[in-house]
């Protein structure tokens, strides 16, 4: 049985829906086709979520990005999907999608957007280097 590319994203419920705390995810192979020459476009793209009742599985959304391989779109139609369907699919308190596309005629091309879920305040960024102890001063 071979794996194949999917646009479903299994979800799991979130273990501390309690707390905000941050995931981390980058996916540095993305590859999807530009729509007006049918040439690879190449991505790496970076998710920063905050989730509220669900998470994203790891292989469901490794699935998910592969299956953009023969899709031809823009940049910014592709970055705001992906946003659109993981928000769809696990409704977060934040979700930042950052894409980099590889340079492409000489551009480098970056996009950004963002949900946040109506009414989430987040907490307060708390600063660890103003816990860090001060290096003496050697003479």
């Amino acid at each position: 049985m071979s794996t194949q590319p999917s646009k479903e994203l299994p979800v799991f419920p979130n273990p501390n829906p309690e707390r905000d705390y941050h995931i981390h995810m980058e996916i540095p192979e993305f590859t999807c086709l530009c729509p007006l020459t049918g040439q690879p476009d190449f991505a790496h793209f970076t998710l920063d979520i905050i989730p509220d009742k669900k998470c994203i599985e790891l292989k469901g959304l490794k699935l998910y990005m592969w299956s953009y391989r023969n899709d031809g779109a823009f940049h910014e139609k592709v970055t705001n999907t992906i946003l659109d369907d993981i928000v769809k699919a696990i409704g977060p308190r934040f979700l930042r999608v950052t894409a980099k596309w590889y340079v492409r005629g000489g551009i480098f091309t970056n996009v950004v957007v963002e949900h946040r879920k109506k009414n989430w305040k987040p907490q307060p960024r708390v600063d660890l280097a103003s816990f860090e102890p001060e290096s003496p001063i050697r003479g």
